[in-house]
């Protein structure tokens, strides 16, 4: 967390090209056809980190205990996500449909580049006491 006490979403944009799938050398990754999530087949991964190295916000993590990929799927294209924050009241989150002309890259960042991005319009000016 790249500042104490601030949650920074990171989330998975499912981007067009599907950097981490292309990356994934022994193809474990798929696009679910449905709802364009990436799928991780758990039996083929090897946790290698490719995905994670090709991703623009560097999103998939390794599952700690199970050594495999982690990647947002959308939950079958119904977001726990999105339910638990409508139902906290925050509605920050909604599932919208995807849009080709739409440029996914954009908003996939790390926390450490939206941590910056904060800090600065909060501040007024980037602050480098926080890293």
């Amino acid at each position: 967390m790249p500042i104490p006490g601030l949650e920074i979403p990171h989330l998975c944009t499912q981007c067009p090209g599907y950097p981490c799938v292309e990356a994934c050398p022994f193809d474990a990754l798929l696009v679910d056809k449905n709802t364009g999530a990436v799928i991780v087949d758990r039996d083929k991964c090897t946790g290698c980190g490719k995905c994670i190295d090709a991703c623009p916000g560097q999103i998939p993590f390794i599952h700690p205990r199970d050594g495999y990929a982690v990647i947002c799927d959308l939950c079958g294209g119904d977001p726990e996500c999105v339910k638990v924050c409508v139902e906290a009241g925050y509605n920050a989150l909604i599932t919208t449909p995807r849009s080709p002309s739409e440029i996914y890259k954009v908003y996939a960042r790390t926390p450490q580049d939206i941590a910056k991005d904060l800090v600065s319009k909060l501040y007024g000016e980037e602050w480098e006491g926080w890293v």
